[in-house]
C-alpha cells in the first residue's frame, strides 16, 4: 500500500510492504492511514483533486514562486531558513523540447568502465522539459516554445560534435548522469541571462528536468526549481 500525501505542494509517499500483517496490526495501519488522510489532502493514487485545486497561480504565491524566492534570499523572514525542496512539487503543466548532439569522451581507462573505458562516441537523444503549476495569462503557454527551442540548442552547441575530454579537461567522467547535469546548469544560466537582459515579466518559473538517452535501453536525468 502507498500513500501519498500532499502538504503546501510538496508530495510525500510512504509505503506499507508488508501485506501479511496480523489482525492487529492491520488495524493500526487503517487508523493511521484514515488519521493521514483526514489531515492532508491525500489519495491511493496520488495528490487529491481537493490539492490539486488548491494550488495558486506560479505568478502568485505559489509553490515554486516560495521556492523562487527562497533561492534568492527573498519572501518572508521565516523562508529564509527553509531548505529548497528535493523532490518536485505538483506542477500539472509541462513543455519539452527534444535534441540530440553527437560527441566523443572516455573515461581514462578506469577499470570500472571496462571497454568504454577507452575512447568512444555517443549519440544522445535529449529532453528538456519546463514545468509550471499555471498558463501564461495571456499566451497560455509555460515557456514561448521558439525561446526554449533556441535555448537549448545554444547549451548543446558546446557539446556538440566535441570531445568531452577536451571539454572537461583530464580525469573528469563524463558520464550520461554528469552530462545531464552540465546541460541543466546551462540551461538555468541561459535563462536567467534572457530574463535580466528581457525583464521577467513574461519569464518562465518552474522546474527543468533534463534527460539524455543513450540508447533504447538507458538513459539518465536530472532535475531541479529554476532559481
Amino acid at each position: 500500500i502507498i500513500v501519498i500525501i500532499e502538504d503546501r505542494g510538496f508530495r510525500y509517499s510512504v509505503g506499507i510492504t508488508n501485506i501479511m500483517m496480523s489482525p492487529l496490526h492491520l488495524c493500526i495501519a487503517i487508523i493511521w492511514f484514515t488519521v493521514a488522510v483526514s489531515e492532508a489532502d491525500a489519495s491511493l493514487f496520488g495528490v487529491s483533486s481537493t490539492a490539486a485545486s488548491n494550488l495558486s497561480p506560479l505568478r502568485s504565491k505559489s509553490a515554486l514562486s516560495i521556492v523562487h524566492q527562497m533561492s534568492r534570499g527573498g519572501g518572508d523572514e521565516e523562508s529564509k531558513d527553509v531548505v529548497l525542496p528535493t523532490s518536485r512539487p505538483y506542477l500539472p503543466y509541462t513543455l519539452a523540447i527534444r535534441d540530440s548532439i553527437m560527441i566523443a569522451h572516455s573515461f581514462h581507462n578506469h577499470p570500472s568502465f571496462g571497454p568504454a573505458g577507452g575512447l568512444h562516441g555517443a549519440t544522445y537523444t535529449v529532453d528538456v522539459e519546463f514545468a509550471s503549476a499555471s498558463l501564461h495569462p495571456e499566451c497560455n503557454w509555460v515557456i514561448d516554445i521558439g525561446v526554449a527551442s533556441d535555448l537549448v540548442a545554444e547549451v548543446l552547441k558546446k557539446y556538440n560534435y566535441k570531445n568531452l575530454d577536451e571539454v572537461f579537461g583530464e580525469g573528469v567522467m563524463t558520464t550520461t548522469e554528469f552530462m545531464c547535469r552540465a546541460i541543466h546548469d546551462g540551461v538555468v544560466e541561459k535563462l536567467k541571462e534572457k530574463y535580466e537582459k528581457d525583464g521577467e515579466e513574461n519569464g518562465f518559473e518552474g522546474w527543468i528536468k533534463v534527460t539524455l538517452g543513450e540508447s533504447h535501453k538507458a538513459w539518465a536525468s536530472y532535475d531541479g526549481p529554476l532559481p
